[in-house]
């Protein structure tokens, strides 16, 4: 485990933003602090797959898998609300082990177009079920009435542990090996890895996070449809991913804060809403390569060799 984790900055970086959800009183900013937090904790898990070379669009498919899962639990079955959110990442997880057995064999474009299938295999299956609403979706997923006014913290603080719990993992032996993975993976297998173990393992933690993601969609929305689950979804976490930065876990979290933030604006333009996200990606891809992190980091570093 690697020692430096930065708790220090993680500590104040999460107390600063914890105490600003405090703050907020205005029930639209509250919504657009809970958007946030889900896009955040979804492009991190979209990342961390990234970790081993892949691009995983499946990212949408447990986002949708821990909502209504969140959604059954609490409508259907009357299961309690702390149960109902973690039950969303854990059946996300079991079902991401499965899919990632049988898929995580093929590798780049291959790997990406089954995602892309698996994602709206399972958005038309919701459409055909009746027991999950059919098109018109699930209703009344509410959380209990005494979180109502403390909402917009509860969700920003599950996201930060989780998203910090992601972090955790990338900087221990495990991330390395990972990383080893990406950039060469026969090499890796030479020195007697599993490397097939390695990706379940990588897959399910990332799919754990989508689905509480989901779970957390599901509460802060009260309603969820199929079309919410849709390949759009995890291009949205991408374009978080690829406007902040890729490098590191801070540049999903300031992807999604730009573009959410940005996008609660866009959502007044109707169907160009996709054509903002697709833009986005597109100069980011072409005049940010390594996001605004970046960016940051070259800044700073200018800055540090004029001071000497």
């Amino acid at each position: 485990m690697d020692d430096n984790l930065k708790l220090p900055y993680w500590a104040i970086g999460i107390g600063i933003a914890l105490a600003a959800t405090l703050i907020v009183k205005d029930p639209y900013i509250s919504s657009v602090i809970n958007l946030i937090s889900i896009a955040a904790l979804m492009a991190a898990s979209l990342r961390f797959v990234m970790l081993m070379g892949e691009l995983n669009f499946a990212t949408a498919a447990f986002v949708g898998i821990g909502a209504y899962t969140a959604g059954v639990a609490v409508t259907i079955l009357d299961w309690p609300f702390l149960v109902a959110l973690v039950l969303g990442g854990i059946i996300a997880a079991l079902i991401s082990i499965v899919f990632g057995f049988v898929t995580l064999r093929t590798k780049g474009p291959y790997f990406l177009l089954i995602g892309f299938a698996f994602t709206e295999a399972i958005r038309i299956l919701y459409s055909k079920s009746m027991v999950l609403g059919g098109n018109s979706g699930m209703v009344g997923i509410f959380p209990p009435m005494a979180l109502d006014a403390w909402m917009p913290t509860f969700v920003m603080a599950v996201a930060a542990i989780l998203i910090f719990g992601l972090y955790v993992l990338e900087r221990s032996d495990f991330g390395r090996i990972l990383t080893a993975i990406r950039d060469n993976e026969d090499v890796a297998r030479t020195v007697g890895l599993n490397i097939l173990f390695c990706k379940i393992a990588c897959f399910a933690a990332a799919s754990f996070a989508a689905g509480i993601a989901g779970s957390l969609h599901a509460f802060v929305n009260n309603v969820i449809s199929p079309g919410d689950f849709s390949f759009l979804l995890a291009a949205f976490a991408l374009a978080y991913v690829k406007v902040g930065g890729e490098d590191n876990v801070v540049g999903p979290l300031v992807g999604a804060v730009l573009l959410v933030t940005l996008g609660s604006y866009a959502l007044g333009l109707g169907g160009q809403e996709h054509i903002f996200y697709g833009t986005a990606i597109v100069l980011a891809v072409l005049l940010l390569p390594h996001g605004v992190t970046g960016i940051a980091r070259r800044g700073w570093a200018l800055i540090a060799r004029k001071e000497k």
